[in-house]
């Protein structure tokens, strides 16, 4: 039994930035951009909305809509989902959640909805959750078939994973350390919970790898959190320097006017920075440890090793970090997904559009194991292994 991927989606912004177009709005080039981060170009939303890219991969993923994959034949019922979590950084608004506004879109009439905040390590977080929050629906539903008692929690058993980012709204683009990086998009899945008399009739309706040990499902996840202590990776709330009518004095404000002595969410920030914020060394020693010790521990959880890894669908951050990580792991590239070079650092989105890009490229097959890793913000960091 387990949480097994039957769809995934993509969906990227029209407009394509070159790395020869930022080299007109801030110190860079091509040379100097490609051997450092190994990115030729992004995708910048002009038109689009958080809302519209999130909304279009899951299109996607449901097969409501050209473009995606899907395990088996036909579409998948926006109704028949239980729940949508929306890993994102950059909501278009800050209520309803983001998740809302796509279930609204998709038609999703029967979804519980709600947004993650953790950064570049929502895709592993909502995959993760999801799959915790499905294994326990099916312990309640045993528990309810047992006791005759009513479910004690929502009867959760198909879930709707979407990350969706527009970084270009939170870059600085006249710093060259971070705007050169990030682009926007967004990255899907549907989950379905299958116990094993699920899983046997799937089998004999011809489902490949529907049953027995060799089932398709979300096989381990690993995840971590680490001390951002040094503000590794940061960005302020834009709220965090607006201010109120009251002073700390015990003041109010007359009508009109602002109290002189504002209380301030950071008191130790003399004003808000609304942009994007990273320390590259720290972030490139983090992140290589960070993916290789969770990959490790994933696989470790799944009793396997790199060897039994079909494909390797890491978070996009920077080429660099990638090669290194396999380099340590004595693996060749061509056993990870790489993206990075024509869409940029897409978040939470970045892995799950990588996932989709093999699964549409048939890299991966059912029966496959690909192993997911993301670390990002927070810090967090974590690892899924996932039998397609």
């Amino acid at each position: 039994m387990g949480s097994v991927i039957i769809g995934s989606g993509r969906a990227l912004p029209a407009r394509i930035v070159t790395n020869d177009e930022l080299s007109e709005i801030v110190d860079t080039t091509d040379e100097w951009i490609v051997p450092r981060t190994g990115i030729h170009t992004r995708h910048v939303a002009i038109e689009e909305t958080c809302t519209d890219l999130g909304t279009q991969a899951a299109l996607r993923a449901l097969g409501l809509e050209e473009g995606g994959w899907q395990r088996e034949a036909g579409a998948i019922d926006a109704a028949s989902l239980d729940m949508i979590i929306c890993p994102t950084l950059t909501a278009d608004t800050h209520f309803p959640s983001e998740a809302a506004r796509i279930r609204e879109r998709i038609g999703a009439t029967n979804a519980v909805c709600y947004d993650m905040s953790c950064a570049c390590s929502g895709c592993v977080y909502g995959l993760s959750t999801a799959d915790l929050i499905m294994a326990g629906a099916a312990f309640a539903r045993k528990e309810t078939a047992r006791t005759g008692t009513p479910m004690r929690c929502n009867d959760v058993r198909r879930v709707l994973v979407v990350a969706t980012e527009r970084l270009s709204k939170l870059v600085d683009w006249e710093e060259r350390a971070t705007c050169i990086l990030f682009g926007d998009g967004a990255g899907a899945v549907v989950l379905e919970w299958r116990d094993e008399t699920e899983a046997g009739a799937a089998e004999a309706a011809g489902a490949t790898g529907a049953a027995g040990a060799d089932a398709p499902g979300i096989l381990s996840s690993y995840m971590e959190n680490t001390d951002d202590v040094d503000r590794t990776l940061w960005c302020d709330s834009a709220f965090a320097s607006r201010e109120v009518p009251f002073a700390a004095d015990g003041t109010t404000a007359a009508a009109g006017t602002s109290a002189t002595d504002t209380p301030r969410l950071a008191a130790a920030d003399a004003e808000s920075d609304p942009y994007m914020r990273m320390a590259g060394q720290a972030v490139f020693k983090f992140a290589t440890s960070a993916m290789i010790r969770c990959t490790e521990e994933a696989l470790t959880r799944a009793g396997l090793t790199t060897d039994d890894v079909t494909l390797f669908t890491p978070h996009q951050a920077n080429e660099r970090i990638i090669r290194y990580a396999a380099k340590k792991m004595g693996l060749p590239m061509e056993r990870f997904q790489v993206i990075i070079d024509h869409v940029g650092n897409v978040s939470g989105a970045s892995a799950l559009i990588a996932l989709n890009e093999a699964l549409c490229e048939g890299k991966l097959q059912p029966g496959d194991i690909a192993c997911m890793t993301a670390f990002g913000g927070g810090l967090t960091a974590g690892s899924c292994v996932i039998r397609i």
